[in-house]
């Protein structure tokens, strides 16, 4: 941290840098992608599938998709994981994933509609 917090404005400064960094593409209405950046996720490859998503839904030009970063969801052995919500609040959870199965999810599900099955992580 740069300089110390003296007042409630300092850190109400500090909660908006946080949640700016946090909310990839929060100023969007509509379906919402989180990707699952706790330790395990991360160190699985989930800041690659970061990236990989944010130029997938630009070079779509999916400019309605949330992109959110969120912490361990607490499947470590599914790592990298995505959570796909859409507008009704239905959620599908994608894991073990890489740059191909990305680009995949976002043709078939985010401009399709049609859940990728293959990559769904049940439990």
């Amino acid at each position: 941290m740069d300089k110390k917090i003296k007042s409630p404005g300092d850190l109400q400064a500090l909660r908006d840098r946080a949640r700016a960094e946090i909310d990839v593409r929060s100023e969007k209405e509509g379906l919402e992608i989180t990707v699952h950046m706790g330790t395990c996720g991360i160190a699985a490859g989930a800041r690659d599938v970061l990236g990989q998503l944010a130029a997938a839904l630009d070079e779509v030009g999916a400019d309605d998709v949330v992109l959110r970063q969120a912490g361990c969801p607490g499947l470590c052995d599914q790592e990298p994981l995505i959570t796909v919500t859409d507008t009704a609040g239905k959620e599908f959870r994608y894991g073990k994933l890489d740059r191909r199965k990305v680009h995949e999810i976002v043709r078939e599900h985010v401009l399709g509609g049609k859940p990728v099955i293959d990559y769904i992580v049940t439990y």
